[in-house]
Parts: structure tokens; sequence; C-alpha cells
């Protein structure tokens, strides 16, 4: 049987100046690795710099990687129910002596979850799996089904103490999905997570996020396995990296630092985890930040449709 995971990087396989949020704060302060923290629109402090668990393959990989990092520097690590490896998530926290405090934890809710009181559910069931008693952030995962009522418990869920923060993911599809869950939401979504990297700057999506005082989180920011390594081939990048005694992935790390994102490079290889957080050491210049800037072409490369969400969104998810 196919997990969610395997079924979106399928159906994407088969297709295939800095704008900062109003209501974020950025630098207000930083984590023992040098990595600043954001101050959402509720007044929570997020680390901006994570590891994204996509396509880590098992609880036991999960497990791996998110230990490597916490011992790397990091303090936040971004899954989801789909991508079955929240137990692992869980586990790594636990057994790395870092204060659960210390940690921001996101996951996401999966649209067969959606609906009041089902997602009131999903979400005690994701407590148990990540072993925690409370979630820092918590995404609708897409904008399809019933994910104004997912929202109601989810905003039941911050009152209760189960969640610090909320958030909205994949919610660029359409202008309706996010004019609807602004118009319903009780509590405001704090952040936005889409693609984006230098070849997928999302201006138009960045521009309403900052008019909602949403900060933009990017999951890909390297370009994913889909890109074939395009963004760390190009010779702009190349250059730059050259020029600072950096690799092309720490470059368009630290681009994405500084024009404001929060960020969550995946990564399974020890050496790419530990490399990926080495970023706070060094500035790219005005210049070397427009030229990043100037390679925009809205080339995305995780090209799954609103279509084929729907299609797929409704799958269940196993406990």
């Amino acid at each position: 049987m196919k997990t969610i995971s395997n079924l979106l990087l399928s159906a994407a396989v088969a297709l295939c100046g800095s704008i900062l949020p109003a209501g974020a704060q950025t630098d207000a302060g930083k984590t023992m690795a040098d990595v600043p923290m954001v101050k959402l629109n509720n007044g929570v402090l997020m680390p901006r710099f994570g590891l994204g668990t996509f396509l880590q393959g098992s609880d036991e990989v999960c497990r791996q990687s998110c230990l490597t990092a916490l011992k790397a520097g990091y303090r936040h690590i971004d899954t989801a129910h789909a991508y079955d490896d929240e137990r692992g998530v869980g586990q790594a926290v636990k057994e790395s002596g870092v204060p659960r405090s210390e940690v921001w934890i996101t996951s996401k809710i999966w649209p067969s979850e959606y609906g009041e009181g089902k997602t009131a559910e999903a979400i005690d069931k994701m407590l148990k799996r990540l072993d925690t008693d409370y979630i820092d952030l918590l995404y609708v995962h897409q904008p399809v089904g019933d994910f104004v009522g997912a929202w109601r418990d989810m905003e039941r869920a911050v009152e209760a103490g189960k969640v610090r923060a909320l958030g909205i993911s994949n919610f660029d599809a359409n202008d309706s999905v996010f004019n609807l869950i602004m118009s319903e939401a009780r509590i405001k979504p704090a952040v936005l997570q889409i693609e984006c990297h230098p070849y997928a700057q999302r201006i138009d999506i960045r521009e309403k996020a900052k008019a909602n005082g949403i900060q933009v989180e990017c999951w890909f920011p390297l370009g994913g396995a889909m890109s074939n390594g395009a963004l760390l081939k190009d010779p702009t990048i190349i250059k730059i990296a050259e020029a600072h005694g950096k690799s092309a992935a720490q470059i368009i790390l630290r681009w994405h630092i500084q024009e404001g994102f929060s960020v969550i490079p995946g990564a399974t290889n020890p050496d790419y985890i530990k490399e990926n957080i080495q970023i706070f050491d060094f500035e790219l210049t005005d210049k070397e930040m427009q030229t990043i800037r100037s390679l925009n072409k809205e080339q995305r490369f995780f090209n799954v449709t609103y279509e084929q969400v729907q299609q797929f969104g409704m799958s269940p998810m196993k406990d």
C-alpha cells in the first residue's frame, strides 16, 4: 500500500526586495545555534530554520535524521501525519536530551481527517504519535474537503492548550480557498507553507501573506528531487558560493533567511543535515541578494494539480 507521501511524489512526477509579513517580526531573538526567531502574529516565537521530514522513508530513518539535526543545533522539526514518520520525530526529541520547550514541532492534518469532531480526534491521536502534550504549529495540509470544519477544531485545540499556533499549507492553490479560510477563521493563520525557492519566488502569494500578517515558510527550498538539482547547478549561485567558500545549497538557504522566510530543507544524509544549518556565519551582500532575486521565473517543481489533490486528499490515514 502506497503512503500519502509516495502518492504525492508520484502525482508530481507524472506531471513533470524582501517581502516580510506585516504581523511577523524577524530577528526576534535567536536559538543557541544562532538561528533567528520570528514572532508570529499571535506573539509566539518560532525558529526560522528547521528540518523537513517529507520522504524520510520510515520512523527509524526519521528518528536518526532528527537526532542528527538536534545535535547539530536544529530546534524546529516539520512533519505531518501523511509523512508517516511522526513517531520517529517524537522518539528523537525524547532521546535527544533537548528540553521539549526548546524544540518547535510542526505537524499537519490530512484532508480525510477534516471536519468538526473528526479533526479533534485526529489531533489527540497526533499527540500520542508524537508523544507530546502539545504541538507548536498545526497546519491544515491541503486546501480540499472540509478544511473550515477542521479549522474550528484546531482553534479549540489552541484554546485547550494542545496547539500553540495554526497554519495553512499549500493554500496557494487558488484565491478562493485562501479567502475562505481567512474569512472563516477566528484565530487567523500564523504561517503559510508553500514551495518557494529562487526559481519560484511566489511574489503574488507573498504579498497576500504580508497583507494578512502571515509568515511564509518554504518547503523544497533547494528544489526537491524533481528539480534534478537545477538550483544547485545554477552557475550564478555557484559563482556566489565560490566567493563565500560555501556550497550552493548554503547560499540558497542563506538567501531564504535574508529574504525573511522560514525554511525547512529536508535531508537524511547526516553530512547534508549538518551542512545546511551552517549558514549563520556569513551574509550575502545586497547585490548578491538582488542577483538571486533576478533568477525568479516562477518555475515550481512539485506540480500536483488542485484536481489531483482533491482526488487523493481523501485517502485514509493509518494511526
